[in-house]
């Protein structure tokens, strides 16, 4: 009903546009129509009152916002007491939402794209509909804002002349740790976000594979329980007990310090991925750049684990048979 309601609040009686308005301050101020596009809005990460002035006076002047969650939006819009029309795009509707976006730009609207938190397309759904409106030929308008990665960079007192954002990482242990024994090898300080009920267990990997790498565990960035903790991947995982879980974690990972010997649990684990999709001789040439091993110990070793993984497969066919 509210989205109703601020839909007919954009034109009088007569049908004419009425005024796009915002408040700061308890200042109400007049914004102009925003020009017919997409404009991809960065929100805040956290704390309502990092947001610039001109992303509210777009917010308060486009035609549609389209949204991940209407509730978490309409927190900002009410906040600002910005009237808009709210409409839901995530990753659930996206595929039916996309024509009808394209539709509205089409006919000349102007269309905020935002994410929960921070900037659009960042772990966040949209990259299929700006690339689909880029197609079409109609404007793209990105106004840059908060954004919890550069955050976390900012306050982690690590390197950031060189970064290598990974977004999420595996659930699964297994995948989880093959993925992070790649990630170990790349030269650039590293941008990662964990959830609450898997940080730990990720700070346990991160411990057995990059343990005398200077570390931050950003929580909670820019609200109220913000929490930053820095210290050696093996010094956070070993305190990460004492680690309250609630909320939402950005971990950066320092830069090798030089060249670095993969341990022998992260290069099975490493072996194991690869063996699941490539050749002996694919893995062990993918586990050889990677691991900093010698070539003749790993190919012994991935055929140890090509032999157990035969042998998992026939005792399973052997448990079926009558």
């Amino acid at each position: 009903m509210r989205a109703k309601a601020a839909s007919i609040n954009r034109t009088d009686s007569e049908g004419e546009a009425s005024a796009r308005t915002f408040s700061v301050g308890g200042n109400i101020l007049t914004a102009p129509r925003a020009v017919p596009g997409l404009h991809l809005v960065a929100t805040p990460i956290g704390n309502l009152g990092d947001i610039t002035l001109r992303a509210l006076e777009t917010l308060a002047g486009v035609d549609i916002i389209a949204c991940e969650d209407t509730r978490i939006t309409r927190r900002l819009t009410e906040r600002y007491a910005i009237s808009a029309q709210l409409k839901p795009y995530h990753e659930h509707n996206a595929a039916l939402a996309r024509p009808k976006i394209l539709e509205r730009l089409a006919q000349g609207a102007s269309i905020a794209l935002v994410s929960d938190a921070g900037t659009p397309l960042i772990s966040d759904p949209g990259f299929k509909l700006v690339r689909e409106v880029c197609a079409a030929g109609f404007p793209v308008i990105a106004l840059p804002g908060p954004s919890s990665v550069l955050t976390a960079l900012s306050v982690a007192a690590l390197p950031t002349d060189r970064f290598f954002f990974e977004g999420f990482l595996p659930p699964k242990e297994t995948a989880r740790r093959a993925r992070l024994a790649e990630l170990s090898r790349i030269d650039a300080t590293l941008v990662m976000f964990e959830s609450g009920n898997r940080v730990q267990a990720t700070l346990a990997d991160l411990a057995d594979i990059m343990g005398t790498r200077d570390a931050a565990i950003c929580r909670e960035l820019t609200k109220m329980h913000e929490d930053v903790r820095r210290a050696p991947v093996s010094e956070l995982a070993k305190a990460a007990d004492t680690l309250e879980t609630r909320g939402e974690f950005v971990l950066v990972i320092g830069p090798p310090a030089g060249a670095q010997i993969m341990a022998a649990d992260a290069l099975d684990d490493l072996l194991r991925s690869s063996l699941q999709r490539d050749s002996v001789k694919d893995a062990v040439a993918h586990a050889v750049e990677l691991s900093g091993r010698p070539r003749r110990e790993i190919y012994a070793r991935a055929l140890e684990l090509a032999k157990e993984t035969e042998k998992e497969i026939t005792a399973k066919g052997d448990d079926g048979q009558d």
